[in-house]
């Protein structure tokens, strides 16, 4: 018997639920965001993070880690329903895809939402919601120019689409949502993901979770130490990438250090779909409560 220790408020999670919806498979969950829930997380996954699946006496952890395990160890429990593309340029760029969900825009996600709904006095960094803004319309924009002519991002559906699925499910709410104008092969595609039951069933999910927050008992404010709350942060869960390339964990320093701040970013903008270009040529050619 399967079980997953999961939770609607980390895409990660969502990704491999979705997973295991698509393929058909029978388990069980576990959510592992409430405080009461930590010390079963605790005994499967010493780091305390979701997702875990614990499959009989096996425990995969990381999410890109479960989804290629059940790919693996069920491949022929309904084979229309395997979530890597067969053809290996389509494979590569699904993957591809999948990694810049998994590192460059959950970063930027989680970035801005920890003055969504965490429990902190201190106001966003000026300039981060516009960086944030800059760099996910790069990502948009690719993507956009990825979806002409395709159904899926990759062609069929595939592990692509289920993980970027939850980051733009809310990117509304984050306020970096991508425009129906500027994008509309982005816009049908994501009318279409929502449009498949596992990722219709998702959404109520995570809607009716998020809904329930406030009578949740879920820590707050420990994942933050201050003064150095976003230095630290992003060392510990190692999502430097974008406080990095728009200069903020330089002026968090500085501030912090009570030094003077530089105008504007320090460094250059982030490129996070130059590792991609190779497989998308390809294919046209042929610290408690962490998440990954």
């Amino acid at each position: 018997m399967i079980t997953l220790y999961d939770s609607a408020f980390s895409p990660f999670a969502r990704k491999v639920r979705m997973v295991l919806d698509h393929k058909g498979l029978t388990y069980d969950t576990v959510d592992g965001l409430p405080r009461s829930n930590h010390a079963a997380l605790k005994a499967v996954n010493g780091r305390v993070e979701v997702p875990v699946l614990v499959d009989g006496d096996l425990v995969v952890v990381n999410s890109s880690d479960i989804v290629a395990y059940l790919e693996h160890r069920y491949p022929d429990h309904d084979p229309d329903h395997g979530v890597y593309p067969r053809e290996p340029a389509a494979r590569v760029h699904a993957r591809a895809w999948e990694r810049l969900a998994d590192s460059t825009i959950d970063p930027i996600f989680v970035d801005i939402s920890y003055w969504k709904w965490a429990d902190r006095p201190d106001p966003m960094p000026s300039g981060l919601l516009e960086a944030a803004r800059a760099d996910l319309k790069r990502i948009y924009d690719a993507l956009e120019q990825e979806l002409a002519g395709r159904e899926f991002v990759s062609g069929a559906v595939s592990v692509a689409d289920f993980a970027l699925f939850p980051h733009l499910a809310s990117a509304k709410a984050m306020e970096v949502e991508f425009s129906p104008r500027a994008h509309p092969n982005l816009t049908r595609w994501f009318k279409q993901m929502r449009g498949l039951p596992v990722a219709a069933a998702d959404l109520r999910r995570t809607r009716d979770y998020v809904a329930g927050l406030k009578d949740l008992d879920f820590e707050r404010r420990k994942i933050f130490c201050r003064p150095f709350n976003l230095l630290s942060h992003a060392l510990a869960c190692n999502r430097i990438g974008m406080r990095l390339s728009r200069g903020l964990l330089t002026q968090t320093w500085r501030r912090a250090m009570g030094r003077p701040m530089r105008r504007g970013y320090a460094g250059r903008p982030v490129r996070p779909l130059q590792r991609l270009a190779t497989a998308g040529k390809a294919q046209r050619a042929g610290g408690l409560f962490t998440f990954d």
